[in-house]
């Protein structure tokens, strides 16, 4: 597998990571610089801002000195609030369950979608349709998520108990699509253990190594905690990968974390 990272998601990562610690807005020229240590070309930091831009993410402002900047939007801000407890949080066992029940009127069916599509991008498992499941941990950003988009008319939200009938771990197995998940953390170990191997065996990094590594790594990780949002470990199957690579990911953040952002205030004093 040849792993992508698009220019657009490396900046969001590169904001969740380093972008958030600024005084201020985040020069122009210091993005093109640090996403160019990541391989990102001038042209493309420029596109992938202005398509921040247009979705709210990202705000036009002046740095310090008058030169043309972008800041985080008070929106963007809560979105990476929200994910910092998912990314950096680790495996956080949930005992009881909350369940998402919506009904959207056929005319509005477009937000229908948006629902689903939102409540999967959360890691909500499908009960049927119209009911979603997910473990209780995540009910405060779930209304997060439903209020910005003002989807709240339409969800009911209960936290409770599995009382039946079938086993919890077979239903888990309905719910979700436990080997794709396993598969995308295979996926990730593949690409990032003989790095962290390489790192725990090497030299120690230089902060521009430090930072480019841990930017790609992270970009990686920050999708898993959503793809997977924790399930329960009796309830899965043995062997299960989210655990390892869960470990490995939190090595990196110790291990470059900080000398990346070395290279950050070197590239982007504030």
């Amino acid at each position: 597998m040849v792993e992508q990272h698009t220019p657009r998601s490396l900046i969001v990562t590169f904001y969740g990571a380093y972008g958030r610690a600024f005084e201020g807005p985040v020069p122009v020229s210091a993005l093109v610089r640090l996403l160019g240590a990541a391989g990102v070309d001038a042209p493309s930091v420029r596109s992938s801002v202005s398509r921040l831009k247009r979705r709210g993410f990202l705000l036009p402002a002046r740095a310090a000195d008058g030169a043309a900047a972008y800041e985080l939007s008070g929106e963007a801000r809560r979105l990476l609030d929200d994910g910092d407890r998912r990314i950096y949080g680790g495996p956080q066992p949930s005992e009881a369950w909350l369940v998402a029940v919506f009904s959207v009127p056929e005319q509005e069916r477009s937000k229908r979608h948006l629902l689903r599509s939102r409540l999967a991008g959360l890691g909500f498992g499908a009960v049927a349709p119209g009911v979603w499941i997910a473990p209780a941990r995540l009910a405060e950003e779930t209304a997060h998520t439903l209020e910005r988009l003002h989807l709240t008319p339409y969800v009911e939200l209960f936290r409770g108990d599995h009382l039946g009938f079938a086993p919890a771990a077979e239903a888990v197995a309905r719910w979700w699509d436990l080997a794709a998940l396993a598969k995308q953390h295979e996926e990730f170990l593949d690409l990032h253990e003989p790095a962290l191997r390489a790192l725990q065996s090497g030299p120690p990094p230089t902060p521009e190594e430090a930072y480019r590594g841990y930017l790609l790594a992270l970009d990686s990780w920050r999708r898993l905690p959503y793809a997977d949002p924790g399930l329960p470990r009796e309830l899965l199957p043995a062997g299960w990968p989210g655990d390892r690579s869960a470990a490995v990911f939190a090595e990196f953040h110790a291990r470059l974390r900080d000398i990346g952002a070395e290279y950050v205030e070197l590239q982007a004093p504030a």
